[in-house]
């Protein structure tokens, strides 16, 4: 193939393949002809052989990929977002009781040293004494009585100022395992920001070596495969037995997603301008009044899962063995979903990728 723009292409997927470790076997580009004499080389660069369908296609699967490795990096940095934004939450929370409890310490032991200076008053003498000198008996019973409940209220006093105490102490350890737990999510979500970036990188790298009309039919055979596995999908039957009468936060759900179609993919946004593939998901049902986990692998724990021939409008299709994508099934064996980088909110068929399970938010 000479040193032409084949060549260049070869070798950039090769380069993505040793950064990656993401090569699939047997998808390689045939192997480079001998090294060709000057005059061969000129020929070559002046006219080079246009890329196969092959070629184009082993391209589409390193770009498939890439992009899947994305996705599941964009899931690692949502739950990092997310595990950050409780951690502040709950730091802030546990600040207030610090305050709070320093607060009513305070006035604690500002109601124990009265207490302790109005017994230093009574002049410490014994009952008897106290009896003896006191001109009316009754009054020193009603005294003594009145002194018992003081040193009682003391000792309550007391024992609420040491569980105060305790409370303080527990609150600062809470705090400061809020505050280790919080640095590990942003180092976490720093590396999931790298990972995503490589990626999309290499993506993007290795699609730039195409020229326009390679682009053209490497989105053809992108389509090709989302059809072929969509049909194969419908010709399983499973739409004869879908229910797909929505409930009412369904429908609310759906018509927000629809309402987000032409907008760009970005991955880690929540809208209104951009969406990742939860994100779009999470906000549609937030809209919709039921608030779910911010990302798909949480979205496929935490959520009901129903039988695929049971799903009906707003409920959502995980995808892939590691739930790295998620759609919402709009009925008709269609979906709406953040496909991937480069791509917008779209309508798809429901079965033109790995279906893993449906949940669903509001079972």
């Amino acid at each position: 193939m000479g040193t032409g723009k084949r060549g260049l292409i070869t070798v950039a997927v090769t380069v993505v393949c040793a950064v990656t470790v993401l090569a699939a076997p047997g998808m390689a580009f045939a192997a480079p002809s001998p090294t060709p004499s000057p005059s061969a080389s000129a020929s070559a660069s002046a006219d080079p052989a246009p890329v196969t369908n092959e070629e184009l296609e082993a391209v589409r699967t390193k770009l498939e990929k890439l992009y899947h490795a994305a996705s599941v990096a964009t899931d690692e940095y949502n739950a990092a977002e997310e595990a950050a934004e409780k951690q502040s939450a709950e730091i802030v929370e546990l600040a207030k009781k610090i305050v709070q409890g320093k607060e009513k310490l305070a006035e604690l032991k500002k109601r124990a040293g009265a207490a302790a200076a109005a017994q230093y008053r009574s002049g410490g003498l014994p009952d008897e004494a106290h009896l003896m000198l006191s001109d009316n008996p009754q009054h020193f019973l009603d005294n003594t009585r009145r002194v018992l409940q003081g040193q009682r209220a003391t000792k309550g006093l007391l024992a609420d100022m040491t569980r105060t105490q305790q409370d303080l102490e527990q609150y600062a350890k809470d705090a400061s395992a809020q505050w280790r737990r919080l640095e590990e999510g942003r180092k976490a979500k720093a590396a999931a920001q790298k990972k995503i970036e490589k990626q999309i990188k290499a993506a993007e790298e290795l699609e730039s070596q195409l020229e326009k009309e390679e682009r053209e039919r490497l989105a053809e055979l992108e389509a090709a495969a989302a059809r072929k596995a969509q049909t194969a999908w419908l010709d399983s039957g499973i739409l004869e037995d879908l229910k797909t009468k929505a409930s009412q936060q369904g429908r609310k759900a759906v018509a927000y997603a629809t309402e987000q179609l032409g907008k760009p993919y970005e991955w880690g946004a929540e809208g209104p301008k951009t969406y990742d593939c939860s994100g779009l998901t999470s906000q549609a049902w937030a809209s919709a009044g039921r608030p779910i986990p911010r990302t798909s692998q949480e979205q496929w724990k935490r959520l009901k899962h129903i039988p695929v021939e049971e799903m009906r409008p707003g409920d959502l299709i995980i995808y892939n063995a590691d739930a790295s994508h998620v759609a919402m099934y709009v009925g008709d064996g269609t979906i709406i979903h953040a496909p991937r980088p480069g791509r917008t909110v779209t309508v798809a068929g429901a079965g033109s990728m790995r279906i893993l399970g449906v949940v669903r938010p509001d079972a």
